[in-house]
């Protein structure tokens, strides 16, 4: 990891308070929408780092900063995550195989402390990821 990126993700400190990712559920901030329910909205990524990039995120956050905070009341919605990355790949012509990546706390390099998945795809992933 960069100095840079390393003490970007340090500056975000992990926190419960309101992210970009309420405003974009609130259709506050706008985000090209490429999947929506009632429980989870997945969206293009501004800042792709794949041709297919999208990020899931639950719309109620209920203490779900991060996998590490994840309790036993949450694995109904954490499945859930799953299976729409599942249906969002399907959708995007990812048959040929995708990456799912959940960053957690400052040496995952989380930057938004709302959970969400990482669906990234389009192109050969290389391996080990980082």
């Amino acid at each position: 990891m960069a100095a840079s990126e390393k003490e970007a993700a340090l500056a975000a400190v992990p926190t419960d308070s309101p992210t970009i990712f309420d405003k974009i559920i609130k259709k506050e901030i706008p985000s090209t929408v490429v999947y929506e329910d009632d429980k989870v909205l997945a969206f293009r990524d501004i800042n792709p780092q794949a041709p297919t990039h999208i990020l899931i995120i639950p719309k109620v956050k209920d203490g779900l900063t991060g996998l590490a905070k994840a309790e036993e009341r949450h694995i109904e919605i954490l499945g859930y995550l799953l299976y729409i990355a599942k249906v969002v790949a399907k959708q995007e012509g990812l048959g040929d195989g995708f990456r799912i990546v959940i960053n957690d706390g400052p040496n995952g390099c989380q930057s938004v402390y709302h959970l969400h998945l990482h669906l990234l795809g389009g192109r050969q992933m290389n391996w080990p990821p980082g």
